[in-house]
């Protein structure tokens, strides 16, 4: 029988030494696959191993030693010789150093990549002893302490080093990509832009922008929708530090000119990152922004996405259906891809086969036949879908209907005994048919193919250490279209603002679902070509829940504020 090869250089590790059977360690891998977790985590969780043989593992495969860094006294110049954002970067604690050399302790299994990225950045060899992971997380904190102050510290020990390295910098001409190349490889920089991305991933961020103005350079990270400023590096970093990111996602860097697209596979802090990256030519240099796409953070169960139980319900029942498209709808950044990938999860069978069609594809998942949208050499939505169905699909995904062909083969999909989902830009679920009707579908198809539209938002919830009550006044429930009757006394709240949350008063967001399940009445309406005011009228006489409506349970039931229900709906 041929050995099984694993990724995962852990896993590959466990098998190469035969502690687990092919099965646990095919197990592991989905699971780690499903929930982004890291493998280490999931075999301790499963109980398969003991942390002291994982140590011994990993120990043995750098050739090294088993330490107990717990009861340690490290010298402060020790601690010096290792920044902080690298020590947390890399999970990794200084034991030894001196001129040349640096002995560093590690839990994890270290790649050849990232120890030689590790001794490129502090420009010394680097040689390892192996320690429990809880032991190196209390060390770090003890010698490294409070990590906010990581940023400006970063900044500070940077304009330092750039002072020396001032030269590659500030001399990179901006048409000579061997000096770019270099400027962008020279060792704070790399530093610099390893720390930027540890922060976004710590604060939870879901972009990175990297904005090149006359006089200034700013970074700013888009936490929970809104998005904060983060200390400005020197303006002269523009180039170097853009240049950068282009090198790590396989960009063109002599290209500035035109707009590009990558992707960034990272481990930040023994977690696996991807980071997509966008490219854009402005007046004064290139605006970059990272989305970041944290497979531990986004939980793609259907169960957790936060549906009130009826639409929960009804949105399982019609995603099970052997046909019909399901729509998902809302503007850009309230959480349609998610919503899609959770659907896709529950129906990813064996007995299944699935495809999807996106711009670009976000997330992978095992099972999942997955097409990247590439407009450039013609491969577009409609001519992907047209191959989609002489591939024998069961399940298509279509990332987004822009146009009538797409909505077209979407809907002969759906004749020809396929189920489709998609999504649509509109303001709430009942316009997604008058879209359709503007981009040229015939009503009467539109009415025998659609099962149902979920349209969404996302509301910013009130951050749990500092939620306070109080009493809506007369003005504000007037807002919500309410009285103190429907109420029934029952308090509003919001977020005083606390280090937890930044003094937001925010942490975390959850949707608000409006579920347009298409019944029979709102059929003959479509065939009619009513207005989208007089379908969804007729759906909220049928029971459905507007947004406004959902938004409102979520303010009684404490998890968001007012202000954020009347920004979204």
């Amino acid at each position: 029988m041929a050995e099984v090869q694993f990724r995962d250089s852990l896993l590959e590790e466990i098998n190469q030494e035969q502690l687990l059977d092919a099965d646990q360690l095919c197990e592991i891998q989905e699971e780690h696959e499903r929930t982004g977790r890291p493998t280490r985590a999931i075999v301790l969780d499963m109980e398969l191993l003991t942390e002291d043989q994982l140590l011994e593992l990993i120990a043995r495969h750098l050739g090294t030693e088993v330490i107990d860094v717990k009861g340690l006294e490290i010298s402060p110049d020790v601690i010096r010789s290792l920044p902080a954002s690298v020590a947390r970067m890399y999970n990794v604690v200084p034991l030894e150093a001196d001129a040349g050399t640096v002995e560093l302790a590690t839990s994890d299994l270290l790649s050849p990549e990232v120890v030689d990225e590790l001794m490129f950045v502090l420009t010394r060899d680097a040689s390892f002893k192996v320690a429990r992971e809880t032991d190196i997380k209390n060390t770090l904190q003890r010698y490294y302490g409070d990590q906010s102050e990581s940023v400006s510290e970063m900044l500070s020990a940077l304009e330092n080093e750039l002072e020396d390295a001032g030269d590659i910098l500030t001399g990179a001409a901006d048409d000579n990509v061997y000096e770019i190349e270099s400027a962008a490889n020279a060792a704070p920089v790399v530093r610099f832009v390893n720390l930027v991305l540890y922060q976004a991933v710590q604060d939870r961020a879901s972009d990175i922008h990297f904005e090149p103005f006359e006089t200034e350079f700013k970074i700013r990270y888009r936490v929970d929708g809104a998005l904060y400023e983060m200390a400005p590096p020197p303006k002269h970093l523009a180039l170097p530090v853009t240049s950068r990111i282009k090198v790590i996602s396989g960009l063109n860097i002599a290209e500035r000119r035109l707009p590009q697209d990558g992707r960034i596979q990272l481990n930040v802090a023994g977690r696996a990152i991807d980071f997509r990256v966008s490219t854009l030519p402005t007046q004064f240099g290139e605006s970059v922004v990272l989305r970041v796409l944290d497979r531990s953070v986004v939980s793609l169960d259907l169960e957790n996405l936060g549906f009130p139980d009826d639409v929960f319900e009804s949105f399982g029942d019609d995603i099970k259906k052997p046909n019909g498209i399901v729509i998902v709808t809302g503007p850009t950044g309230s959480g349609k891809t998610t919503t899609l990938y959770s659907a896709l999860r529950r129906l990813n069978t064996i007995e299944s086969k699935l495809l999807t069609a996106e711009d670009p594809v976000e997330y992978e998942i095992e099972g999942l036949v997955q097409i990247p949208v590439h407009e450039g050499i013609g491969v577009t939505f409609a001519r992907i879908l047209r191959a989609f169905l002489r591939q024998d699909p069961d399940i298509i995904m279509v990332g987004e209907i822009r146009d009538l062909e797409t909505a077209e083969i979407a809907v002969q999909a759906s004749l020809t005994g396929h189920l489709v989902f998609s999504t649509l830009h509109t303001n709430d679920a009942a316009g997604a048919i008058t879209r359709l009707i503007d981009m040229g579908v015939e009503p009467f198809l539109i009415s025998s193919t659609l099962e149902a539209v979920l349209g969404q938002r996302l509301v910013r919830t009130i951050c749990k250490d500092c939620r306070t009550s109080y009493e809506p006044d007369d003005a504000q429930l007037e807002q919500l279209g309410l009285t103190r009757d429907q109420i029934q006394g029952r308090p509003f709240y919001f977020g005083a603002g606390c280090t937890k949350c930044n003094d937001t008063g925010y942490r975390g967001r959850r949707g608000i679902y409006e579920y347009f399940r298409i019944s029979d009445p709102i059929r003959a309406l479509i065939s009619d070509r009513k207005p989208s005011l007089v379908m969804r009228e007729k759906a909220v006489e049928l029971g459905m829940r507007t947004l406004r409506e959902d938004g409102i349970r979520c303010i009684l039931d404490g998890y968001t504020t007012l202000e954020e229900v009347l920004k979204y709906t």
